[in-house]
């Protein structure tokens, strides 16, 4: 499964990292690959290209706050969820969206 997604919390330092950090190491670990793109107080890093976008299976943003740029995945499956939720179960988020969301 190929996920791309945002990560952004109210401070947009920590949260948005670990976030990011926990979702790509927890696809790798289950045999798929995550770009996941930050949006914090220093501004957009690792933006996704419209290529990644459309690629992906399904988009997750992990996010405590209001994110730029949502209409660029239109059409795609997005799951929106708290960042607290990504750090503490990152494994259990993205086995739940292979079943519920990928699979249907």
């Amino acid at each position: 499964m190929k996920i791309v997604g945002i990560a952004a919390c109210t401070s947009g330092i920590a949260h948005t990292y670990i976030a990011k950090q926990k979702l790509e190491k927890a696809a790798k670990a289950l045999g798929h690959t995550a770009r996941i793109e930050t949006q914090g107080t220093i501004g957009t890093e690792d933006e996704l290209t419209p290529e990644e976008i459309k690629a992906a299976d399904v988009v997750i943003i992990a996010a405590d706050i209001k994110i730029s740029g949502k209409d660029r995945f239109d059409g795609k499956k997005v799951v929106e969820i708290p960042t607290s939720m990504v750090i503490k179960a990152p494994k259990g988020l993205i086995n739940k969206i292979e079943e519920e969301i990928v699979k249907a």
